[in-house]
């Protein structure tokens, strides 16, 4: 069984986020960058997948300008057997995302897709629908465990209300979630072996995809900064204040 599992690179989750000085995005340059949380958990999953014997191989996807390749290559130092790389200078949007990863799954057939819930920067959590509903696949999103039995995988995703176990026949496409397992850190040898690895270049054009932009930001601003606490002293003054705020508001 072959899976693929689609990265995003973003803006490292520990760096503070700034705004451009023109407010048209975020800085970028010179930020550390990294790969998605929820897709290190996905490539997680596939690399386990393949230890136990269910996949055959593993095959990693991101979509953006040449800095991709790093993420691609430390994917393939976790365990990832193969790396595609589809070079796109703007990041595009959801709909894009899955026009392309379809016509990746149109390419490689995979049994088995699986995609972060969704990416830190944009907070979308779209792509994963999207591609399910123009494949026409079957689709387990958030997901906190999975066991693939045959030609089917049991889901258990996080819903509002608790968990809900779905079944699924593959092919199919499944996003995951922090709690699905805890990602590894790349060994020394592994990140040798990565370098040699094979990692396709490839364009939209190649694949046939014409990424056209349905959206304009206009602008992009900082949060308002929150007003400084106060102390008290007792919890009758704690109550006299909550009451002065009640009346203001």
């Amino acid at each position: 069984m072959k899976v693929l599992v689609a990265i995003k690179r973003v803006i490292d989750p520990y760096v503070k986020v700034r705004v451009k000085s023109d407010g048209s995005g975020v800085e970028t340059n010179n930020v550390k960058m990294s790969t998605n949380p929820f897709c290190e958990i996905a490539v997680e999953e596939a690399v386990r997948l393949k230890e136990s014997g269910v996949a055959s191989e593993v095959v990693v996807v991101s979509i953006g300008d040449a800095a991709s390749q790093e993420n691609l290559r430390g994917a393939l130092a976790l365990g990832a057997d193969r790396a595609i790389h589809i070079k796109h200078d703007i990041s595009p949007q959801p709909l894009a995302v899955a026009n392309l990863l379809k016509a990746v799954m149109d390419k490689e057939n995979p049994k088995l897709v699986l995609l972060g819930k969704q990416s830190i920067d944009t907070d979308n959590n779209q792509v994963a629908q999207m591609l399910a509903a123009i494949t026409h696949r079957p689709q387990g999103t958030f997901a906190s465990e999975l066991k693939v039995e045959n030609d089917s995988v049991c889901v258990t995703r996080e819903v509002d209300g608790g968990l809900e176990t779905v079944k699924l026949q593959l092919p199919a496409i499944i996003s995951t979630d922090l709690r699905l397992n805890d990602p590894r850190y790349a060994s020394l040898p592994n990140i040798m072996k990565a370098k040699k690895k094979p990692l396709e270049v490839i364009s939209a054009d190649d694949l046939g995809i014409e990424v056209v932009s349905t959206q304009e930001i206009i602008e992009v601003m900082s949060p308002q900064p929150r007003s400084a606490g106060e102390m008290v002293t007792s919890v009758s003054e704690l109550i006299s204040k909550l009451k002065d705020e009640a009346k203001v508001l």
